[in-house]
């Protein structure tokens, strides 16, 4: 193709150079038409020019314009090809109608074609040779059943040794039933092989073309299928349920599910057994109503069950979403609607009349479709039920580390159901015999780019929730093994905060969502053909504007990272950053916020910190101070306090609070009250608070057992002549209490 484009670039080049010379170069022959040249299209570039240099003008012309008509004739030929959407839409719902008509008009034709084909069959063998086949078949399954039934007294042992499981034993009840539906599986194991075995024995291969199809699709398939219904739904056996439903819905949903296993086996048997007879599906198009019936029993099944499927889908997780929920609720419509969608397709591409589908269609790639879609939301159960029982446990208490026990449940959770996605969109293809790899490698470009989209979404999904559950469950260890929760008050004065990985993985998360979100989201867009180019371009124009016109924004991000790396603060700790003091609640990329002890929360840029003080960082000193009256021994006051001090490091309440017990510090200061002695303890970071009251209450209970009253301000007033008192009058006594009340009144307020 690119030898081809630089041929026509040359040859047009060419044009252009040499026409306007031609005017001046005399014709040699004027009535001479042009050589016909045939030029090879595995031509080196070497060869083009030394071909453009060799050719005359009007070979050069002729070339070009046969180039140019068979660009125009496969430009219109494609435009032909092109179909209007409308037209198109027109045509497909004119098949359908055309079929649906056909269905109607074939409808006496059901019965004398049905009868003719039997008929074909009594032919093919005679009547004695139809009725012995029949009886060869009933004899080869019942030596078949009673070699399973053989199987089973023998193997019943094994069985019942394994049914050991309790009614909460979640993994006894899976060995239990598993051990059953092995047990299940083997004998018609041993069920398939006997009557192989006698089959071939007994049966030519002209009658094993009709007898294998009998048994595989009205035996073998139902039974498969009810082994699996009774491993799932348990029927008989309510304490080993692996779903939650309960018996009457368990039930019911077994016996029709065999019921429809029954139906659909008959249908591709039935068709089977037609086409061998020499009946075609044209005649009689009982396909059409036998495959209309199973999608009706399959939407009143879901109907009359839709309470009981409700139940499965919710489960007994008690950290479901709305979003469960609301599955779970609509899960009965949906498998009505997928029923209903299923039918119409199966309608439109009868309607093709393309043998490859119809024999893709004779093969139940439908069917299986249709179990792949609405086993899907209860693969979504079973998700939720297994991470709920797989999840590895809890790590530390309280709030912080529930809400990260449920954020890495529900990252286990989505992790799955992309995976049970891929799984079901796997199952689907092989069912309609596509090769997903293939066309993921080119074989249709349009396909090929959707399946690499999806592909690369997927995997930048996982990736993302793979780092969201890594840093989760770090984080729920950094904050549960820190002594003080965030969510603990800290108090006026200072709290405990986070280690720092779990001040700086909130941050790494972010980051790392983002980048994968970008880096991925560019390769998906690329996959589907979009040039990404301008939006690299883009970005970095973005990130030019950002730094020549957010000096600012770019000045606290890189104060932040670099307040990061010294280490300057934590979550949770408390922090005064130029008189403006609280707890550090949360931190971005570019601001601090400091949640104040009285509830106010303070959002300061990077940027504009200059000092930081932290009072949170390893250690707090707390001092205390105690007024007692003059004539107070310190050293008994210095007794009492080591003994509380003694008394607070044996108590397990306490003692993982201090670093060093509370003791006294001798007098500090007097007053005009009495005299200050003050004592100390240190303590861990956000555990004074709790400590100093308790001291306080310790210490007021201790001076009372030992006589000691805490001073009090008190005025006393000097009056004359007080022995005479007793002389004094009514309006005296009044004066001198007025004087007592001012003079105390300045004591108290000396301003």
């Amino acid at each position: 193709m690119r030898d081809t484009l630089r041929l026509l670039a040359a040859l047009i080049s060419l044009v252009l150079l040499v026409g306007p010379l031609q005017a001046q170069v005399p014709s040699t022959s004027s009535s001479s038409a042009p050589t016909t040249v045939t030029i090879p299209e595995d031509l080196t570039p070497e060869q083009v020019d030394d071909l453009v240099a060799r050719m005359s003008d009007d070979q050069v012309r002729s070339i070009l314009l046969e180039r140019l008509d068979a660009v125009a004739e496969k430009n219109a030929a494609e435009a032909e090809d092109r179909e209007d959407p409308i037209t198109e839409i027109n045509e497909i719902w004119a098949e359908m109608v055309a079929s649906w008509t056909h269905v109607f008009v074939t409808i006496p034709n059901i019965f004398s074609a049905q009868a003719e084909a039997v008929s074909n069959f009594v032919g093919t063998f005679g009547s004695n040779g139809a009725l012995l086949l029949l009886g060869l078949v009933a004899s080869v399954l019942i030596v078949g059943f009673i070699a399973e039934k053989l199987f089973g007294l023998f193997t019943r042992k094994w069985h019942a040794k394994s049914d050991v499981a309790s009614e909460n034993d979640l993994w006894g009840a899976v060995r239990y039933l598993f051990v059953r539906f092995c047990h299940e599986i083997a004998g018609l194991v041993v069920f398939y092989v006997v009557i192989r075995a006698v089959g071939r024995g007994l049966l030519t291969p002209e009658q094993i073309v009709y007898a294998a199809p009998f048994v595989f699709y009205l035996i073998w398939i139902p039974r498969l299928g009810a082994a699996a219904s009774r491993f799932v739904l348990a029927p008989n056996k309510p304490e080993y349920r692996l779903v939650n439903i309960d018996d009457h819905w368990a039930k019911y949903l077994h016996r029709n599910l065999i019921g429809l296993l029954i139906l659909i086996g008959f249908t591709l048997f039935l068709l089977h057994f037609n086409r061998l007879n020499g009946i075609t599906g044209g005649e009689t198009r009982i396909g059409f109503w036998l495959n209309a019936g199973i999608h009706i029993y399959i939407g009143l099944i879901a109907w009359t069950a839709r309470d009981g499927l409700t139940q499965m889908m919710l489960g007994t997780d008690p950290d479901h979403t709305k979003f469960d929920e609301e599955v779970a609720r609509y899960y009965p419509y949906f498998a009505i609607a997928v029923s209903a969608v299923i039918w119409l397709l199966v309608e439109f591409l009868a309607a093709q009349r393309d043998p490859v589908i119809r024999a893709i269609l004779l093969s139940g790639a439908h069917f299986t479709t249709m179990f792949w879609l609405l086993i899907a939301p209860a693969l979504d159960t079973l998700i939720r039920g297994l991470v709920r029982h797989l999840q590895p446990p809890m790590m530390g208490d309280g709030p912080v580390a529930e809400r990260a026990y449920r954020s890495t449940k529900r990252s286990y959770i989505r992790i799955g159901r992309v995976i049970a996605g891929i799984l079901v969109i796997l199952m689907i293809a092989k069912a309609w015999n596509l090769n997903l790899q293939e066309i993921a490698g080119g074989g249709a470009e349009e396909g090929s780019r959707l399946i690499q989209f999806f592909i690369i979404a997927a995997i930048g999904y996982i990736l993302n929730e793979l780092v969201s559950l890594w840093i989760n469950r770090r984080l729920a260890k950094e904050q549960t093994a820190a002594e003080q929760s965030p969510d603990e008050e800290a108090g006026e004065g200072g709290g405990s905060g986070g280690s720092r990985l779990a001040t700086v993985l909130p941050l790494l998360r972010v980051t790392a969502q983002v980048a994968i979100a970008v880096i991925f989201a560019l390769l998906a867009l690329g996959a589907l053909g979009l040039d990404i180019t301008p939006l690299l371009a883009g970005a970095g124009i973005l990130g030019l504007a950002i730094g020549f016109g957010a000096q600012k924004l770019v000045s606290d991000i890189v104060g932040g990272i670099f307040f990061l790396i010294d280490d300057a603060f934590r979550v949770g700790e408390y922090v005064d950053v130029g008189g403006t003091a609280g707890t550090v609640e949360k931190i971005s990329i570019r601001s601090m916020q400091l949640r104040h002890h009285r509830g106010p929360v303070h959002t300061i840029p990077y940027g504009e910190i200059q000092k930081l003080t932290n009072f949170s960082r390893d250690w707090v000193i707390m001092k205390l101070k105690f007024t007692v009256p003059f004539d107070t021994d310190p050293n008994k006051v210095k007794k009492i306090f080591k003994k509380i001090g003694a008394e607070m490091m044996a108590d397990e309440t306490h003692k993982d609070g201090f670093l060093q017990p509370f003791k006294s510090q001798g007098v500090f200061d007097f007053d005009d009250v009495g005299m200050i002695i003050r004592g100390k303890f240190m303590a861990k970071p956000g555990k004074q608070f709790t400590l100093r009251k308790e001291i306080f209450n310790r210490v007021k209970a201790a001076f009372n057992e030992n006589g000691i009253d805490f001073a009090r301000r008190e005025v006393r007033v000097a009056i004359p002549g007080l022995d005479e008192a007793e002389a004094l009058t009514e309006e005296q006594k009044a004066a001198v209490g007025a004087a007592a009340a001012d003079a105390a009144n300045k004591a108290q307020n000396p301003a």
